[in-house]
């Protein structure tokens, strides 16, 4: 299924949109609010702001954690790349105000992110990466039956010249996102991909189904997890945990080795997990952007204990 709703002259796909119309959750105020924050106008030289008023006017697409500084985090926006730092503000790094998708942070280089999306005036970014921190970016490729507009993505954590992107069907690439390939047609209803942190051929695909794994660089796929049921988020960090959000548990995390899961809580309320980043130096300091379709309010969220307890981002944290 494929939800759609338009922006500018372009056509704006979300996850969000797909988890929630796949829930028969609040379908036409989602699409409203997706519209809504679409023609927001946003001044160049805007100041740093809270991040509260950051998600009045905007969404998450993605979120990292600054490996060099832990306490700052990156927030790829339908509306540019910022930085949230320590003291609670946000601040614009992009020097434009693309609609970033699909984005992935480069596994070792941490100047280095990968992105995919549409620019302000509508059409597909095709794949682009920045070498600057999130300053600049550039088209590395259109991708397979491109311009493609990636909104799940990922480059493995084992080969980082490995990754994948949905579009028209599974791709792939094997040069760091020069080339690109069709691997085939992914599983129906796909919400989220992550790529394995201990074997480039294996990805894991939340779905509106569930959660769903293969081995063979996306040919074949198996279930990963034992209950069918919608899986908003799906993540993998370094030394092979993965994380997912199974909507009617909670959160979720296993190792790669034998995917033997265990629940860390499901104390987000009515909201959803869409995106996940773990402190590269303390695995026990999680970051989460939700969104809550019952007022229709996007957060971070941040965890001390591995995931177990969350409360929303504070400044000093």
């Amino acid at each position: 299924m494929k939800t759609e709703v338009r922006r500018g002259t372009g056509m704006v796909q979300s996850k969000r949109r797909k988890l929630f119309a796949s829930r028969g959750l609040l379908v036409a105020v989602v699409l409203a609010v997706a519209g809504v924050f679409a023609v927001v106008f946003w001044p160049r030289a805007e100041p740093a702001m809270t991040l509260s008023r950051l998600l009045q006017s905007t969404h998450i697409h993605g979120i990292a954690v600054d490996p060099k500084d832990p306490s700052r985090l990156y927030l790829a926006t339908h509306n540019g790349f910022f930085a949230l730092s320590r003291d609670g503000m946000v601040s614009r790094i992009s020097d434009n105000q693309n609609d970033y998708m699909g984005f992935t942070p480069h596994p070792t280089d941490p100047a280095v992110f990968f992105a995919s999306g549409h620019p302000p005036g509508g059409g597909n970014l095709g794949f682009i990466s920045s070498n600057d921190g999130g300053q600049s970016w550039q088209r590395l490729a259109p991708g397979a039956e491109g311009p493609v507009d990636f909104h799940q993505m990922d480059v493995s954590k084992v080969d980082p010249k490995t990754i994948y992107g949905i579009y028209r069907g599974l791709q792939v690439s094997r040069d760091g996102g020069r080339s690109w390939t069709m691997v085939g047609p992914p599983p129906e209803g796909v919400i989220d991909l992550a790529a394995s942190a201990t074997d480039a051929t294996t990805v894991y695909l939340g779905t509106e189904t569930g959660l769903l794994v293969s081995r063979d660089g996306g040919k074949s796929w198996q279930a990963a997890y034992l209950l069918k049921r919608p899986v908003s988020m799906v993540r993998t960090v370094e030394g092979g945990d993965i994380y997912a959000f199974v909507v009617g548990t909670g959160l979720v995390r296993a190792s790669e080795r034998n995917l033997s899961w265990s629940t860390l809580g499901n104390g987000f309320g009515s909201a959803y997990v869409l995106h996940l980043a773990v402190d590269p130096t303390d695995r026990n300091r999680l970051y989460a952007a939700t969104f809550d379709p019952a007022n229709h309010k996007g957060d971070v969220l941040a965890s001390a204990d591995g995931g177990r307890t969350w409360s929303a981002y504070e400044a000093g944290r």
